[in-house]
């Protein structure tokens, strides 16, 4: 199954200029016995290709960002696999060593389920700390399969926020005011900075994705490898458009990643080169295949990551994962090559904080 510039074999993460320890020697000794298989046997290849991964990600841990990193994953167009997109980058970035938060902003839940975090109606939720200013903190919990993994799950209730938020003060910051306060608090506590917050939209641009646009710095957008994804991307950037004009100036687009590949069809050729063509830097090289595993993981309560890791599918996000990653530990735009360093542990927790609080200072006008 060859997945365009995805397909590509793994590149190495061993920095050439320091000697290799005894395990990753033993690592690339591995790699280099696999044989390399064209497309003329393409179930081979795929084969190949799932081994290097899964003796290349073993043991594997990813570079922390810079600083805390907020994405919102949102395409206004549904069935895309924003939700799965958001529970499985998430998971194999927390399965690597990092500290993830998932806030679902979605009323159906479907981030809650596949984290296999409580969200029937009562339990405290996104609702009520849009709604009712419950501190994030009291909301929060942890996967139990993934420590390192939190969630803030969304309920029922979530549904009639739209309406509810229309007459309240500073509507479209609220999630953002509560998200500072909890990275403020965990400062204060000192604990551990929060790596990700990923944050799961519903498919509308109504007030819950407003909120979630003005609580981020970066977008990552799920594209499904279909004609109709394309029309909706468009619609998806004139809409961030406006969140950035009004709203956010800092908003931007990070990341384009593509969903449901099936590298036999000659349309799902073409709708990866054209995205990549328009959207080179922004797009991972790493395309999501089709994978009955991704569909069936969240009927058991989990991500791909829990249910098969040594699938297809969790491989492709685990490399996705890493890309994001990588790109977590280069400088921010704008600042000068060289000048950037990474924050002491002091210095960390405040630049968390700044990283959110710091989006938008005309956002409370």
């Amino acid at each position: 199954m060859g997945q365009d510039d995805g397909a590509a074999g793994p590149q190495s993460i061993v920095d050439v200029t320091t000697p290799l320890s005894p395990e990753e020697e033993r690592r690339l000794a591995l790699m280099d016995a696999i044989p390399i298989m064209d497309e003329s046997t393409p179930l081979a290849a795929q084969l190949a290709q799932d081994t290097r991964r899964r003796i290349e990600f073993a043991g594997t841990k990813f570079p922390p960002p810079l600083q805390t990193r907020v994405l919102t994953v949102a395409n206004q167009k549904g069935g895309v696999g924003k939700t799965t997109t958001a529970v499985n980058v998430a998971a194999a970035l927390a399965k690597s060593g990092l500290r993830v938060l998932v806030i679902d902003n979605d009323p159906q839940g479907n981030a809650s389920t596949a984290l296999g975090i409580e969200h029937h109606s009562g339990v405290p939720s996104t609702y009520d700390v849009l709604i009712n200013d419950v501190p994030l903190e009291d909301v929060v919990q942890e996967s139990e399969a993934i420590p390192g993994l939190y969630c803030a799950p969304a309920t029922i209730e979530l549904s009639g926020a739209e309406i509810e938020l229309v007459s309240l003060v500073a509507r479209e910051n609220r999630l953002r005011n509560a998200l500072a306060a909890y990275l403020r608090a965990r400062s204060r506590r000192g604990e551990p900075r929060i790596d990700y917050v990923f944050v799961d939209c519903p498919p509308s641009l109504g007030l819950l994705t407003v909120n979630a646009f003005v609580t981020a710095r970066e977008v990552l957008i799920p594209i499904q490898c279909e004609y109709y994804a394309l029309e909706g991307l468009s619609q998806l950037l004139n809409s961030i458009n406006l969140i950035r004009a009004h709203l956010n100036p800092a908003l931007h687009v990070s990341t384009i990643m593509l969903t449901m590949f099936d590298g036999r069809t000659n349309l799902a050729q073409q709708v990866a080169e054209e995205v990549r063509e328009h959207f080179p830097d922004q797009t991972l090289r790493t395309a999501i295949p089709r994978s009955v595993r991704i569909s069936e993981a969240p009927s058991y309560a989990q991500t791909v990551l829990t249910y098969d890791a040594g699938s297809t599918g969790a491989l492709a996000y685990l490399e996705a994962a890493r890309e994001i990653a990588r790109r977590g530990i280069e400088p921010p735009p704008g600042s000068e090559a060289g000048t950037t360093t990474a924050p002491t542990e002091g210095e960390d927790r405040d630049v968390a904080v700044e990283s959110v609080e710091g989006v938008n200072e005309g956002a409370e006008q």
